[in-house]
């Protein structure tokens, strides 16, 4: 059997743990295969204010307001990146193997999914299922850092499911870096949310003033991330840290995919660990939140 032949089983027997086993809305996601020249299928975009912690944010229909957007033309987000910087924004542009059309599409399986090692495909398989089984309108947050959540807990739970104990602990090392970096891009949040507060004005000078404060922090997170972070995360390394860019748009970007993990975890706990149960509570909760997910969430793992 060819590399790409059991790499595509192995994506096949994901999804099937992710329905029989976590209740998730499979769909015709990843039954079929399509094949693309580039290396990299889209191009993400994500935007903020210089001065403020404030995502530059688009339109969709269905999803509403997000924080990103996605590009198959890359020199059009390459051209997008440059328009939003020239207009006074920090903007950032990277790479992502697959996505998700909600269950509105089937979403093919890609050579970028297949060339990703078996736990990152299991948790990306896994993700963008979480995506079709549950998105709220104009929650990006509330909805990748729950899918973030639900794919690493579920590449765990199935690679337990067929006997790979070590591969299961090396995805909860992953998660529990992820763990990490969600209290570093938390606190860098609280802390430059403050700086910007302090110097309030819309005079060029206070907006000045906002932006060096904010560059002096950055500078003292890049050390922080790379000095004393570093050292405690089993599965990303040095050299990894050293090339994260720090602004507005990162630290926003980040915060996306590494909001309250904590709480999530908390729900587990509560649970038993049984990730299903976990799951159809957490979206329970969320769809009679009146928009505000992260307070359901909250109160769940406070109960």
């Amino acid at each position: 059997m060819s590399r790409d032949a059991a790499t595509a089983l192995h994506v096949l027997d994901a999804r099937t743990f992710a329905r029989d086993s976590l209740g998730l809305k499979a769909r015709k996601s990843f039954t079929t295969y399509s094949r693309l020249d580039p290396d990299t299928l889209v191009l993400v975009l994500s935007g903020a204010f210089r001065d403020r912690l404030k995502s530059y944010t688009w339109w969709f229909p269905v999803v509403g307001r997000v924080p990103y957007k996605g590009y198959f033309d890359f020199p059009l987000a390459r051209d997008e990146e440059q328009a939003l910087t020239a207009r006074g924004f920090d903007a950032h542009l990277g790479a992502a193997s697959a996505f998700s059309t909600l269950g509105w599409f089937n979403d093919p399986l890609l050579p970028t999914t297949l060339r990703a090692d078996s736990l990152t495909l299991a948790n990306t398989v896994i993700h963008e299922l979480t995506h079709n089984t549950y998105y709220t309108r104009g929650g990006a947050v509330f909805n990748e850092s729950f899918a973030n959540f639900v794919g690493l807990r579920g590449a765990e739970r199935f690679s337990a499911r067929r006997g790979q104990n070590a591969a299961a602990a090396e995805v909860v090392a992953r998660w529990n870096d992820e763990k990490v970096l969600c209290v570093f891009w938390a606190t860098l949040y609280t802390r430059v949310d403050s700086a910007f507060k302090a110097h309030p004005g819309e005079e060029p000078v206070h907006v000045a003033e906002r932006i060096a404060a904010r560059d002096s922090l950055f500078a003292e997170a890049r050390a922080q991330l790379q000095q004393e972070l570093g050292p405690q995360l089993k599965t990303i390394s040095i050299r990894a840290l050293q090339r994260v860019r720090l602004d507005n748009a990162v630290l926003m970007s980040r915060r996306v995919y590494l909001t309250d993990l904590d709480a999530f975890d908390a729900v587990l706990a509560k649970n038993g660990g049984n990730l299903r149960a976990t799951i159809e509570q957490i979206i329970e909760a969320a769809r009679k939140s009146d928009g505000k997910p992260f307070d359901a969430l909250k109160v769940l793992a406070a109960r």
